[in-house]
């Protein structure tokens, strides 16, 4: 019998000046960046959380927590390549994900090819199996303010014993 989960994973961060814009991977060229201790790539964060949600195994703040200076700057690639060995470690690899990014500007249709090409590379998976989209708040509340950005993700994860 297959055994599949559902996981939900929500993050935001505020955009501030002098500091890269890296969604999915992706070093978007922008005015601004995200604020957070990580690279604050807001779309992984919602991406690991949903993953470590469906088997109910915390989420990113437990695992790679800002008051760990070993964490400061760290590359979510690279912490996602950590949540998909975690996951696997558990008996679970993804079946899919489904992810929303929520930004009034800047533009992100030119890159989220490449955004799902590189979250499919790291978790090991296809990239049939990742679906990332882009949206904006018609200019309402703080991302329609371009204040910050934000993104949640769902993730299915399939037994693989």
């Amino acid at each position: 019998m297959i055994d599949f989960r559902i996981g939900h994973g929500y993050d935001v961060h505020r955009l501030c000046e002098h500091r890269k814009l890296i969604l999915g991977g992706v070093d978007i060229p922008y005015t601004c960046g995200l604020l957070g201790h990580s690279d604050a790539d807001v779309l992984v964060h919602a991406v690991m959380d949903a993953m470590l949600g469906a088997l109910a195994l915390g989420d990113i703040g437990q695992h790679f927590p800002d008051t760990d200076e070993k964490y400061g700057g760290a590359d979510s690639m690279k912490l996602l390549g950590r949540v998909a060995e975690i996951c696997r470690e558990s008996g679970y690899v993804i079946g899919n994900i489904d992810a929303t990014i929520i930004a009034q500007s800047p533009k992100l249709a030119p890159y989220i090819g490449q955004m799902r090409i590189n979250i499919s590379e790291v978790c090991g998976c296809d990239v049939s199996q990742i679906s990332v989209k882009a949206t904006t708040e018609e200019k309402l509340g703080f991302t329609g303010e371009k204040l910050g950005i934000s993104a949640h993700a769902v993730a299915l994860m399939e037994s693989i014993l």
